[in-house]
């Protein structure tokens, strides 16, 4: 059925409640050796490093080159050429935010199951025509191996756009009672104006989800991403637009951070800000935003992640080789370059010297390489910046009288930005490596005395001002229930048993609070409702004609 608006736009009805049901996670695949896999990704990595991109700032589904570019190079492989991205001022933020706006009302009043559509077919895309590519750019722009990769550029993105579209339509459906001689019914619109996204290296799902969660909800969209992520991010763009997202919905830019921020936190029609990166700079933000408010047309929406200093506790209950994996794993994939990445630990003095002596000898088994060698576990860090900051960690804790370096510890940027895992015992818990995030392969560990659980837990609980994640390790039901309590607001995601990384989603809805951001949990219908402005409407069959009441009668 159609019907002309006022304006005379054609209007499209919808003919029936379409059904999204709850998905599945996209299973992981292996890449085993002999696997069909394996020989189609190290024929895209072949394939992505025999050629040489330019890559355009995408606005109003137009490409933008500015002249300006700069270079992409694998971390790992520093003196090899990817390719090269346009980098813009802040001429392309206006342009991008006009562009936006005028796609804005259309993309708004776009039918529910039309949006949705596109999103499902960019999942259908990636897990199937351009899986090869999403992995092969990150694992060549971002140095991952083909597992990390596998779980963020193609299971976690495809996750997002399916759960999201499932949690978006049972927001949807949420409708409020009426009662007789009346119908009401709620709208959940799309913020009056623009959404900014900024996104981070570390995760080509991020940089997919924050920009598409809020575009789902019928927003339009300025994409910053991080400049180490801008091969990645363009592959994502590329299925976007195949999957037949209108130009102007999603814009990307590639203009420095302090540029885009005081373009669009300072025009009246910013709704709001999707975010993952430095505490530092979300201060920064928020601090702007509350200064800016008199310029905005609403109360714009702040949603963001940012660092963390996550631990692993071990009680003198738990499994030794259950401890030993989860450090191994937890600290050191990805270079540590997660979020969520074990950086400080709290061993118990009953098991501390068995778990040691394995988490060493776990370290030099790493091989420590190129992501094209699938056999490496470890691989660069991401840039020249990083790699400088991480070293500079390590050298101050080799200089630290407190601090004992047990492997690892070395560095190296002549090939590419390797920083050797590293793990650091301190007795001082307190010690700078156990406060502070570093984001990169550095474990420090703190033993306690195993009769004083309670002052271990304490010292957990209040050496950093982040509140991300973590894990408690151990056997005793007791403990596990008393650590779930005492450690409640020490963690926004919290593992039993497990290492502090991995959330999926749907399973494991992400985020977390003090410093760590405002915890809306990417991943679940959390983070949905804060990309949408309700409207209850509410309308009469059998309106009144008389003001009066019965009470008032003699």
């Amino acid at each position: 059925m159609r019907r002309w608006g006022l304006a005379g736009t054609l209007k499209v009805m919808s003919l029936g409640v379409f059904s999204y049901p709850l998905p599945t996670n996209e299973p992981v695949l292996s890449y085993a050796p002999g696997s069909p896999e394996r020989a189609a990704l190290k024929a895209k990595l072949a394939e992505l490093k025999s050629q040489q991109v330019d890559l355009p700032m995408i606005i109003g589904g137009a490409e933008i080159r500015t002249g300006n570019t700069k270079r992409i190079a694998p971390p790992h492989e520093i003196a090899h050429t990817l390719g090269q991205f346009h980098v813009g001022d802040r001429s392309h933020v206006e342009m991008a935010i006009e562009a936006a706006l005028v796609a804005r009302q259309k993309w708004a009043e776009t039918p529910w199951e039309e949006r949705a559509a596109i999103f499902l077919r960019a999942a259908d895309l990636i897990a199937t025509k351009y899986r090869t590519l999403m992995n092969g750019t990150t694992m060549l722009g971002q140095s991952k191996n083909c597992y990390q990769a596998e779980i963020d550029s193609a299971c976690e993105i495809i996750d997002f756009l399916r759960f999201n579209v499932h949690f978006l339509d049972d927001i949807y459906r949420h409708q409020p009672i009426s009662g007789p001689g009346m119908h009401n019914r709620m709208e959940y619109r799309p913020l009056e104006g623009f959404v900014l996204a900024i996104t981070p290296f570390n995760f080509t799902a991020i940089g997919g989800n924050l920009p598409t969660s809020a575009a789902m909800a019928g927003n339009v969209v300025v994409w910053k991403c991080a400049n180490t992520q801008v091969l990645s991010a363009h592959a994502f763009m590329t299925v976007l637009q195949e999957a037949g997202l209108p130009a102007g919905v999603i814009n990307l830019v590639t203009v420095d951070g302090p540029t885009v921020g005081d373009v669009c936190l300072n025009h009246p029609d910013f709704a709001g800000v999707h975010f993952t990166g430095s505490t530092g700079v979300f201060n920064g933000m928020w601090k702007t935003i509350g200064a800016n408010m008199g310029k905005y047309k609403s109360y714009p929406r702040i949603v963001g992640e940012t660092g963390g200093k996550d631990f692993v506790f071990v009680h003198p209950s738990a499994q030794v080789d259950v401890a030993v994996t989860a450090l191994l794993r937890g600290a050191f994939e990805y270079q540590g370059q997660k979020c969520s990445a074990a950086s400080r630990a709290y061993l118990p003095s009953n098991l501390a010297k068995e778990i040691l002596d394995k988490l060493v000898a776990g370290v030099k088994t790493f091989k420590v390489g190129s992501v094209e060698d699938f056999s490496c576990f470890v691989n660069a860090v991401i840039d020249e910046r990083a790699f400088d900051s991480i070293a500079s960690y390590i050298d101050r804790a080799k200089a630290d009288p407190d601090v004992e370096v047990l492997v690892g510890g070395t560095y190296d940027k002549s090939v590419g930005y390797f920083i050797q895992p590293t793990v650091l015992l301190t007795n001082n818990p307190q010690s700078l490596t156990m406060c502070e995030e570093i984001f990169g392969p550095v474990l420090t560990i703190h033993v306690y005395d195993e009769n004083d659980v309670e002052g271990a837990l304490t010292l957990c609980d209040t050496t950093s001002p982040y509140a991300l994640t973590g894990a408690f390790l151990a056997q005793d039901r007791a403990a596990i229930e008393h650590a779930t309590k005492r450690l409640r607001n020490s963690a926004g995601n919290f593992y039993i048993n497990d290492k502090p990384t991995g959330a999926v989603v749907g399973q494991q809805p992400f985020g977390g609070a003090r410093a760590s951001g405002t915890n809306d949990k990417a991943g679940s219908q959390l983070n949905l409702y804060r990309w949408i402005s309700a409207r209850t409407i509410k309308e009469t069959f059998n309106p009144p004609v008389d003001y009066r009441y019965p009470f008032l009668a003699e």
